[in-house]
């Protein structure tokens, strides 16, 4: 039995707690930012919010002070948007701590171009970077959180802290395989959400399974490519954290970055859509990042492009479908 803080009480944070909690009899604290979001939690014992209908077990505790949800755990597992896991790091980088570092945040930070585990080595140091444990895969968290049959991969370069996050995290229901691949999982589970949002789109705009087929099948090539490029594995990608992820993202009414593609696809503004949304759509501002990685490395990824110019310079969702499709022929 360990002792895991969970930073962030959104719904896959909160999935991961129950699991944690309920199935393996481990001790979770479950941290929340907001005062009044953590004393409903704690009192009410379910999160309306965002996970509504799935009750705590009693082996998780609820914290609004991330310095006390932290001390003496055998574990961090971060489920914050990747866009805020900077500034969650900056509150505990003065606590001493040897835990087992583990990032179930999907994204690569804007500006510095930073995976996750990166941004982790920023703040806190080489030695949390060094402990530092991928956690990616297709897993909604509506669908885990109703013990649903899903599989997930931990990712570390120490293959023994892989293994030890795999056996934290696996039930009858929920099954973890270990890798070494960390900057493969990382990519993986950021890249597939900027194609997630460009499948949506077709759908939106009324397109086919044709369109769909193509579109992931050439969005795995263009993920596949980053992530060799920045010395990822290209097995990984034929794995959990890469068309795994992809095929869930790209058709579950449970994504919310399809949802974005969808709605911009009808002609929706993307101000609009996230205006409306409660949950954080990880793509949109991945795609920034992703799109600078790619020129940054010099490789072509021609559907993050358009994404790109679809959510930030205006462009047409079906002109750049035409741009996709009257390209220079290629050899697969």
């Amino acid at each position: 039995m360990a002792e895991i803080a969970v930073l962030g009480a959104g719904s896959w944070g909160t999935s991961l707690a129950i699991l944690l909690a309920e199935q393996n009899e481990h001790k979770v604290r479950l941290w929340e930012f907001r005062p009044d979001a953590a004393k409903a939690l704690a009192e009410e014992r379910i999160n309306r919010e965002f996970l509504p209908g799935i009750p705590f077990p009693e082996d998780i505790e609820v914290f609004n002070d991330i310095e006390d949800s932290l001390h003496g755990v055998d574990a961090v597992l971060i489920v914050v948007p990747s866009q805020f896991v900077r500034s969650a790091f900056e509150r505990i980088k003065n606590i001493p701590n040897n835990a087992i570092w583990i990032g179930a945040s999907k994204g690569v930070e804007n500006n510095s171009l930073l995976r996750m585990s990166q941004v982790a080595g920023d703040v806190l140091g080489s030695e949390v970077e060094k402990r530092f444990v991928a956690f990616s895969g297709p897993s909604h968290a509506e669908e885990v959180s109703n013990n649903l049959p899903t599989t997930v991969v931990a990712a570390c370069p120490d293959l023994e802290l892989a293994r030890t996050v795999q056996h934290w995290f696996s039930t009858p229901t929920f099954r973890t395989y270990a890798s070494e691949d960390l900057i493969g999982v990382e990519l993986g589970g950021a890249t597939k959400n900027v194609m997630a949002i460009a499948t949506g789109m077709c759908d939106g705009l009324g397109f086919g399974d044709n369109t769909r087929g193509a579109l992931m099948t050439r969005g795995l090539a263009e993920m596949a490519r980053l992530g060799i490029a920045m010395g990822a594995k290209l097995e990984t990608y034929a794995g959990l954290s890469g068309i795994g992820d992809l095929i869930t993202t790209c058709t579950s009414k449970h994504s919310r970055n399809r949802f974005v593609g969808e709605e911009l696809g009808k002609g929706r503004a993307l101000k609009s859509i996230l205006d409306t949304m409660i949950m954080v759509a990880e793509g949109v501002a991945t795609t920034i990042s992703v799109y600078d990685l790619s020129k940054e490395v010099g490789i072509e990824m021609p559907i993050t492009e358009q994404v790109y110019r679809i959510l930030f310079e205006d462009a047409s969702p079906r002109e750049a479908v035409m741009q996709l499709m009257t390209r220079s022929l290629k050899v697969e």
